[in-house]
C-alpha cells in the first residue's frame, strides 16, 4: 500500500514538474524575446537619474497590467540605443550652469544622464538589436562610472551634485546622502555608492520577482486550461493505473486476485483479447495520458509503425472546461505551478533518492 502512494506522489510531482518546465520555458522565451530584464533595469535607472517620462509618472510598471502591456510593447523603450563605438576616453562635463539656472529661475536644459551613464558602461554591452542588452550592472562598475562623471567636473562631487540638482535629477538626493555619510571622503564615497546601488538592485530584483509571479500565474492558468489538467482527476487515474498494474503482476505470479481488475479494464476499453488489452495499457501509462484532454492532443503509436497524429478535441475540451466538477482540480494545478520547476525537481529528487551534484 505504501508503494502505491509513493507511485502516486511521484506521478503527481513529475506531472507538475513537466508543466512547470513548460511554463518556465515560455516565460523565459518571452523575457528574452522582448528584453524584459534589460528594460526593467533601465526603467529604474531612468527613474533614478532623469525622472519619469512625464510629471508624476514612472518608467517602472506601477500596475500588473503594465507588466503585460506597457513594459514589453510600449514604444517608449527606456533602454539607451546601442553604440558599437568604444567609449570616449575623455568624459565631458554636464552641459549645465547651475548658477545661471538658479539666477534666471528658468528650466534647465534637458540632459540625458542615463545616456551619459551608458557611455561609461558600453564596454560591457554587446550588440543585440538597436538597444542596449545590458541587464545587470555590477555595483563596482556603477560606482566607477559615477567617479568618471565626477572627474569631469571642476568641483568634483560637489560640482556634479550642484548640476544634478539644477536639472532636477532624483540621483542628486541619493548621491548627496552618500557623500555626506562618507564625510566627503572620495574612497568612502565610492564604497557608499556601491553599497547603495547594491541595495537598490536587491530591491529591484524583489519587485521583478513579484511581477514575474503574476506572469507565471497567468501562464500557468492558460496552460492548465489549454491542457485541461485536472490534478485531482489525474491522481485518481494514477491510482487506477497502479491498481491495474498490480493486478496484472499478481496474475503473472500465479494469483487470481487481480483477474477482476484485468476484466474490468478490458471491458471498459472494449478489448476482447486480454493480451492486447494488457499490451495497450502498459504502453500507455497514466503519465503518457496527462495531455490527452488538451484542446489538441497528440497520439504516438506504440509500435512506431505510423507518424504521430494530432486530434482536435475542441468539443470535449470545452465540455470539460465548463464542467464545475473539474474546477477544483484546475485550481490545484494552477497553485502547484506557482511553486516553480526547481521546487518540484527537489521534491522528485527526495522521493526517488537522486543525489544532487552539489552533494
Amino acid at each position: 500500500m505504501i508503494s502505491v502512494y509513493i507511485d502516486l506522489a511521484i506521478g503527481l510531482v513529475l506531472a507538475f514538474l513537466l508543466l512547470s518546465l513548460l511554463v518556465s520555458g515560455i516565460n523565459e522565451a518571452f523575457v528574452r524575446l522582448f528584453g524584459i530584464r534589460s528594460k526593467f533595469l533601465w526603467a529604474y535607472i531612468r527613474d533614478t537619474m532623469d525622472g519619469g517620462p512625464q510629471e508624476g509618472q514612472s518608467w517602472i510598471p506601477a500596475k500588473i497590467s503594465d507588466v503585460f502591456a506597457k513594459l514589453p510593447f510600449s514604444r517608449d523603450d527606456p533602454r539607451p540605443r546601442h553604440d558599437p563605438d568604444p567609449a570616449l576616453p575623455v568624459v565631458e562635463p554636464v552641459p549645465v550652469d547651475p548658477t545661471a539656472v538658479l539666477a534666471t529661475e528658468a528650466p534647465a536644459p534637458p540632459v540625458d544622464m542615463t545616456g551619459r551613464l551608458y557611455g561609461r558602461l558600453q564596454e560591457i554591452d554587446h550588440p543585440k538589436g538597436t538597444r542596449t542588452s545590458i541587464a545587470n550592472i555590477p555595483p563596482e562598475r556603477f560606482s566607477g562610472a559615477m567617479l568618471e562623471l565626477v572627474s569631469a567636473e571642476e568641483g568634483g562631487v560637489d560640482g556634479l551634485l550642484a548640476k544634478l540638482e539644477a536639472i532636477g535629477s532624483p540621483l542628486a538626493g541619493h548621491l548627496r546622502g552618500v557623500w555626506e555619510g562618507a564625510q566627503r571622503d572620495l574612497g568612502k564615497f565610492r564604497k557608499g555608492v556601491e553599497g547603495w546601488f547594491d541595495g537598490e538592485m536587491q530591491r529591484l530584483s524583489t519587485l521583478y520577482r513579484r511581477y514575474v509571479k503574476w506572469v507565471i500565474f497567468a501562464l500557468g492558468l492558460v496552460l492548465t486550461l489549454l491542457f485541461s489538467m485536472d490534478a485531482l482527476e489525474y491522481g485518481k487515474t494514477l491510482l487506477r493505473d497502479n491498481a491495474y498494474r498490480a493486478g496484472v503482476a499478481a496474475i503473472a505470479g500465479g494469483s487470481e486476485d487481480g483477474l477482476s481488475a484485468l476484466r474490468d479494464k478490458c471491458a471498459v476499453d472494449g478489448a476482447a483479447e486480454p493480451y492486447a488489452c494488457v499490451t495497450e495499457s502498459f504502453s500507455s501509462p497514466a503519465l503518457v495520458k496527462i495531455f490527452d484532454h488538451a484542446i489538441v492532443s497528440v497520439t504516438i503509436p506504440p509500435d512506431g509503425s505510423a507518424d504521430p497524429s494530432f486530434n482536435w478535441n475542441g468539443a470535449a475540451w470545452w465540455e470539460r472546461l465548463t464542467s464545475p466538477g473539474h474546477w477544483p482540480g484546475y485550481l490545484v494545478s494552477v497553485v502547484a505551478l506557482l511553486f516553480g520547476a526547481s521546487f518540484w525537481w527537489d521534491i522528485l529528487r527526495r522521493l526517488t533518492g537522486i543525489r544532487s551534484n552539489r552533494a
